[in-house]
């Protein structure tokens, strides 16, 4: 049996023929945070981001992580204008990997490439949100960004 360390993992763009493997992954993201069962998603807003990822007058943009043929990560993030600069900023809105990736680097790999495509998109900062319970994730997040030291309000509308 190959170890995982020796695995090949790449990240790239996500592709139209993606679809079925980038769903169920979608889907293990959405359960994560509580959006399963009677709470899920509607289908309608699982097509409108899909589609959003193919549209060039979009913001949004998806990658992947492979692994052996499977999907085993996807990071999901957007560009947008600010007040305080004149080049966008990006936010990565998704990040998730499947269970079996966590912990050899697969979630570090997928922000060190939105990191990349920011860069290259001419962003001058990547940022992004986590629950404060998730603190698996934070120990990775302390490791390769800084906690901005704000914090989020919101009201549902």
């Amino acid at each position: 049996m190959q170890d995982a360390q020796e695995r090949t993992l790449t990240v790239r763009a996500i592709e139209r023929d993606d679809y079925e493997r980038w769903r169920p992954l979608w889907d293990g993201y959405n359960a994560f945070y509580g959006r399963s069962g009677p709470t899920a998603l509607p289908l309608e807003i699982t097509a409108t981001t899909w589609t959003r990822f193919f549209d060039p007058a979009e913001p949004m943009h998806a990658l992947v992580a492979e692994s052996d043929g499977a999907l085993i990560g996807l990071a999901h993030y957007l560009y947008h204008r600010v007040t305080t600069s004149i080049v966008p900023l990006c936010y990565l809105n998704d990040l998730f990997t499947s269970e079996a990736a966590r912990g050899k680097g697969v979630g570090r790999a997928l922000i060190e490439a939105v990191y990349a495509e920011a860069r290259r998109a001419g962003a001058t900062r990547v940022y992004w949100q986590t629950h404060e319970t998730n603190t698996t994730a934070q120990a990775l997040y302390d490791k390769i960004a800084e906690r901005s030291g704000f914090i989020v309000y919101r009201k549902t509308l």
